[in-house]
């Protein structure tokens, strides 16, 4: 059936399947590379200190992302809509766990990361132009927990957030195919770096045996746990192709392969990036460095060469912006169908067929969020995704008991050692972070609960009682 027929035998415009396994790979690959491998290295280097432990702990997440990849697989493909953990939570704990899945991927799943990517979009253009780095932007407002900040890096990260949201009004189809386009850059990007980077940059593997002196006090164990909140906000993105699950074309086929392929790549390609970045620059050099990428560059080729890789990694850093923007209202978009969400967000524009008042308010605040310091919006997005996505794969014990339900192989495989994995490890992390950092842990716990009491408010009486 063409769009137009489908169209015309619906008493409202909906969503169409018409993104295949490149598109769909494409949005995964998109959505985990860019800002976390180019901004939190840094970070990870003074808390750590180890360049082994760097690595290692870029394993782990890997490891980790590929299990919860593969569960993902499995709920995807028994539940083939769109909305990602919406669906699942409801379907697996009820109504309002569903309905705070979807509260805090709007605020922590996507408006935080894309204020983020667009922040790091402005770091790296600020090798160029310094007054668009946020060491420059004036603070308007400052406590012992947090300074919030308005300036140059500010006003360029909502100009692009505003640019790719009014592209993914304009349809789908149109942000798929630049988004095909920028994560093509953004691989070769990576990819030419990691080449060249060791084959012909002026690094040195003596690195690797050179730990630098920590910034944390935190012991060293409870810090891993810490630190894997930056690594996961680097994997995140890997059930990306979920949230789009209804646009896809056979999606019991295209949402196992894009998660799995999309992921796997995504690791190797990390890894590699953070050997050239120890390589070419070295832990002490690191340090609490932004953008770590434009510093290894500028090691590894010269100041001519690194200002060409700091511009390609600012373009690439947009394919995630974009990746995110298109996303995250889907998850609105299928909570809204149900009544489970506010009611302008399940409307599709007939011409587009796009939810564009998700889209908008997904973009505004967005901009709000920009003036944020980055490192405390990492802590607040990681926490947050950790939460519901360990509740999303725990689900798979309780789904599992179904007579009818779909077991992928790979899942099955020593099950059920996959979702033990995420699930520990997630708790571990939760658990830590609360700990070491109580004020950030604690505005993501209330922005959970908020989400508690707007659905018993404001949406529970509105409710069509099943998820989508």
């Amino acid at each position: 059936m063409d769009r137009a027929v489908e169209t015309l035998g619906q008493a409202t415009p909906t969503l169409v399947r018409q993104l295949g396994v490149v598109s769909a790979t494409a949005l995964v690959v998109s959505n985990m590379i860019g800002t976390g491998i180019f901004t939190t290295t840094g970070f990870l280097a003074g808390d750590l200190g180890d360049p082994y432990l760097i690595l290692v702990i870029w394993l782990v997440g890997a490891v980790v992302a590929l299990c919860g990849a593969f569960c993902y697989s499995e709920l995807g493909v028994n539940f083939p809509s769109s909305g990602g953990e919406y669906v699942y939570l409801s379907r697996a704990y009820g109504l309002t766990w569903g309905f705070m899945s979807g509260w805090i991927s709007f605020f922590a799943g996507f408006s935080a990361p894309i204020a983020a990517a667009a922040l790091a979009f402005s770091e790296y253009l600020g090798y160029f132009y310094p007054q668009l780095q946020q060491e420059h932007a004036a603070v308007i407002w400052e406590s012992s927990y947090l300074t919030l900040r308005v300036g140059g890096a500010q006003y360029m990260a909502a100009a692009i957030i505003a640019v790719f949201t009014i592209l993914n009004c304009v349809g789908v189809t149109r942000a798929a195919k630049v988004q095909n386009i920028l994560t093509g850059t953004k691989l070769a990007v990576v990819l030419a770096f990691i080449f060249f980077g060791i084959l012909v940059g002026t690094g040195d593997w003596s690195s690797f045996s050179q730990p630098a002196a920590r910034t944390s006090t935190t012991p060293l164990a409870s810090q891993f746990a810490i630190s894997l909140f930056w690594v996961y906000f680097g994997y995140s993105g890997w059930n990306a192709a979920t949230y789009v699950a209804e646009e896809l074309r056979q999606p019991r086929r295209t949402l196992p392969i894009a998660l799995a392929l999309g992921t796997a790549v995504v690791a190797l390609l990390y890894i590699g990036l953070n050997v050239t970045f120890i390589y070419g620059t070295g832990v002490e050099s690191m340090k609490g460095v932004f953008a770590v990428g434009s510093l290894a560059a500028s090691k590894l080729f010269g100041p001519e060469i690194s200002g060409m890789f700091s511009a390609l990694m600012a373009i690439s850093i947009l394919s995630t912006v974009n990746a995110m923007v298109t996303i995250g209202p889907r998850v609105y978009y299928a909570m809204a169908r149900n009544g489970a969400f506010f009611g302008f967000a399940r409307k599709v524009n007939p011409r587009f067929h796009t939810p564009i008042p998700a889209i908008l308010c997904q973009g505004v605040c967005a901009i709000l969020m920009t003036i944020t310091p980055f490192p405390q919006l990492v802590v607040y997005i990681g926490f947050s995704l950790t939460f519901f996505t360990v509740l999303a794969v725990a689900s798979l014990f309780l789904f599992r008991r179904r007579p009818n339900w779909e077991r992928l192989p790979v899942v099955s495989f020593g099950w059920p050692l996959m979702p033990a994995v995420f699930v520990l490890v997630g708790v571990w992390m939760i658990v830590y972070g609360i700990m070491l950092q109580p004020v950030v842990s604690a505005a993501a716990i209330l922005t959970i609960a908020a989400g508690a009491a707007a659905y018993h408010l404001a949406v529970k009486g509105r409710y069509s009682g099943e998820a989508a």
